[in-house]
């Protein structure tokens, strides 16, 4: 966001830039529909510090969920709290071994090849959580975990480990976990969609207030876009995510101010080639692509800003070269 006073006490840039050259940041979790892609919630807050991390943000969404619901996340969420709490809830968790912990399938409940249903200890008490809510959460915690080998050629993971509350080897077989953590890199998609294809990832607003309300305009138009590719792909008889979103954007561009000026039976015809428009961008079948990380295009030379820019303008009055 803009290098404001204002910004900066609100948002304050990470610690190993410079101050006057770097940015305020501000730190987004936002919960996705793994069926449409539309953005449930979201909540918002510093880049660092205590009580901001990943977990903690998603922690203040815990009422977004309904008993039966299914938290799919990576391993940020993978904590013995985060599962206990969520199971308190009534609610299921699908994610992957947190790094600090090491799955050793020769201990637990043996459902299958390389996966098991093992008990977690509570861990200490976190200085986050009450005292009340921690004598609450069971002392253990029974959890399933399943090797996961990747096969696919060019994947950068070629093994995981899948942690979930889902016990059921029956309901839930270990390629059905597999395939729904695979899944989860539509939430990775959906927030490139946020942030490229709907320009969120560098806001305009000048004060804090104005950044907030820039980063939930941004949330609902994103969900009416996503709404569009429902209803086209309700009349279309194909998931939602089937659709391009950038090709949806484009078409709800297009007919837009059209839209505004029409009434009646006109208005009505618009919408339905609207659908129809937005029906016709379909996102192409590329089972297992992979692509490097790394750009083709070079990036312009320019020289770095290295200092606050005020000081850098007044050494060019001065005659200084910068």
């Amino acid at each position: 966001m803009p290098d404001t006073e204002a910004n900066q006490h609100a948002y304050p840039q990470p610690d190993a830039q410079k101050p006057g050259l770097g940015f305020p940041i501000i730190r987004a979790v936002v919960v996705f529909c793994l069926a449409t892609g539309a953005a449930i919630d979201a909540a918002l807050g510093r880049y660092h510090g205590k009580r901001t991390g990943e977990a903690a943000l998603l922690r203040q969404l815990a009422d977004t969920f309904d008993r039966g619901d299914v938290v799919l996340g990576d391993r940020s969420f993978g904590g013995f709290y985060e599962l206990a709490l969520w199971r308190a809830r009534g609610v299921d968790a699908v994610v992957r071994l947190h790094q600090a912990r090491r799955a050793d399938f020769r201990t637990g409940r043996r459902l299958g090849p390389k996966d098991h249903v093992i008990a977690w200890g509570r861990p200490d008490r976190p200085e986050w959580l009450d005292d009340e809510t921690y004598a609450s959460l069971p002392r253990t915690l029974a959890v399933r975990e399943v090797a996961v080998q990747v096969a696919e050629p060019g994947f950068r993971t070629r093994r995981l480990v899948v942690v979930t509350t889902l016990l059921d080897a029956d309901a839930y077989p270990a390629a059905a976990l597999a395939a729904l953590y695979r899944a989860r890199w539509h939430a990775e998609l959906d927030l490139r969609s946020l942030k490229g294809t709907l320009g969120m990832d560098v806001l305009r607003c000048q004060s804090p207030e104005m950044v907030r309300k820039e980063l939930w305009m941004h949330l609902l138009a994103y969900n009416l876009i996503r709404a569009v590719m429902a209803r086209a792909a309700q009349d279309l008889g194909c998931p939602p995510r089937e659709l391009s979103f950038a090709g949806a954007l484009q078409a709800v561009r297009a007919f837009g101010e059209r839209l505004l000026e029409a009434g009646g039976a006109r208005a009505e015809e618009l919408r339905e080639w609207l659908l129809i428009m937005v029906g016709c961008h379909h996102v192409g079948d590329r089972p297992d692509r992979v692509e490097p990380r790394a750009r083709k295009r070079r990036p312009k030379h320019g020289a770095y800003l290295t200092k606050p820019r005020e000081q850098a303008r007044a050494e060019l009055r001065n005659g200084v070269r910068a």
